[in-house]
């Protein structure tokens, strides 16, 4: 049976990209070991691992599931996080989404159900 997932985000500079996932996403961190950190918001958790490849950052993505996706993307674009083809919308399979991206480029898709 599978539990959760933990997605694992390549980072240019690991202490910057904690600091701006704590200062711009809100989230919480976890731990850091220098090269390699771990940062939370309510049950969704990162780890980001030292990458010098901007290309894989800029290839890598995950989706989020949340609550109340109107107050997210409000919170985010105050932010200024959200990618510029990324707005809110609804899509042809049945949610809500948008998209933010972190300090390397690593896309956020987050998403509410019907």
């Amino acid at each position: 049976m599978f539990k959760y997932v933990v997605p694992k985000f390549p980072a240019a500079n690991v202490k910057a990209s904690v600091e701006f996932y704590k200062s711009k996403l809100g989230f919480v961190e976890l731990f850091n070991y220098g090269d390699y950190a771990a940062v939370k918001r309510d049950a969704v958790e990162i780890h980001l691992w030292e990458c010098q490849d901007k290309n894989i950052a800029e290839n890598t993505a995950c989706r989020i599931a949340v609550d109340n996706i109107e107050a997210l993307y409000k919170e985010y674009q105050q932010a200024g996080v959200i990618h510029p083809n990324g707005a809110l919308e609804e899509k042809p399979w049945g949610v809500k989404e948008f998209v933010a991206l972190d300090i390397d480029g690593n896309g956020l898709f987050f998403f509410e159900n019907g």
